[in-house]
């Protein structure tokens, strides 16, 4: 197994992210690479470290970092997640990838799951220095998702929180936070169901940075994000999505249309069971078809 070394890079307004770098051994002067994040509030422990580690045991150089403001990376205020400075620094982990004396800058591929999997299609279709995406169970319409998720009596009450919230933040006052996961329904949280809990709360390992909590303006910013728009726009660069049969977070069917109006190349993989499947159960299936996808994109 390939070990990791932690590295830095600057993003702007001084906030530097952390990364994992895995440099496997090779006789090529310079590798393909891969870049990748984690999802919604996660850090890059929250089963994102099996997939880099397969990718580098693959041959490939992977640079798997922590959003601002999560894990190992700066910003603030902690645990913050607003997707268009995510994708905005992600561009800026290409360039450090591209930087690297051991990487081919000409053969970097993307990897993104759930709201990552979310950026992946936009800077896929946006940024022609990525050479191939892989988007898992991605995000596709924060508004669709709003209206599946919270009941139609729930949204007075969540629209009345979050302007509550801008109001303190214009009298100078920290952003209110909520919980990540919770099954207590009396406090307010972002997701509620067994899978989300139970990937949320597993055991990250020693040193892991993460909290179960998030800015409630996080959600203001998750409900506006519409990455699926960007599907049609990638081509033609070559793009993979893994779809969960019965996703009810980022939701199968989204998935499904937004592929459809990907244009070629493109393959869908479609594997059994909810959102964190790909993770879990599934692993071998979805971490199999991104290393084909990567070979036969990037070459080795």
């Amino acid at each position: 197994m390939t070990t990791p070394t932690e590295v830095r890079f600057p993003v702007d307004d001084g906030v530097e992210l952390g990364a994992w770098l895995y440099l496997p051994k090779s006789d090529a002067q310079r590798r393909p690479a891969i870049t990748m994040a984690h999802g919604y509030a996660g850090v890059k422990e929250h089963g994102i470290t099996r997939f880099a580690e397969t990718f580098a045991d693959a041959g490939f150089a992977v640079l798997l970092h922590d959003h601002r403001t999560f894990g190992i990376s700066g910003g603030g205020p902690r645990q913050d997640v607003n997707p268009w400075l995510q994708v905005a620094d992600w561009r800026r982990a290409i360039s450090y990838l591209e930087s690297r004396p051991e990487v081919d800058p000409t053969r970097i591929g993307l990897w993104g799951a759930s709201y990552a999997g979310g950026h992946a299609l936009v800077l896929g279709a946006t940024d022609r220095r990525i050479a191939c995406v892989v988007s898992q169970a991605p995000t596709i319409s924060g508004y669709q998702q709003g209206l599946r998720r919270v009941a139609p009596e729930g949204v007075a009450a969540l629209e009345a929180a979050l302007d509550d919230d801008e109001r303190a933040q214009a009298r100078g006052e920290p952003p209110r936070r909520q919980a990540i996961v919770s099954a207590d329904t009396a406090l307010p949280a972002s997701y509620r169901a067994k899978d989300a809990i139970d990937f949320y709360l597993q055991p990250l390992g020693e040193g892991a940075r993460w909290e179960n909590s998030v800015t409630m303006r996080s959600t203001r910013l998750a409900r506006m994000y519409e990455p699926g728009v960007w599907a049609p726009r990638i081509s033609p660069t070559p793009l993979l999505m893994i779809v969960a049969s019965h996703d009810t977070i980022t939701l199968t069917d989204l998935a499904l249309a937004a592929y459809e109006q990907a244009l070629e190349p493109k393959k869908l993989v479609l594997v059994p069971g909810g959102h964190f499947d790909p993770y879990v159960s599934e692993f071998q299936t979805s971490c199999g078809a991104a290393v084909d996808w990567f070979r036969q994109h990037l070459g080795r």
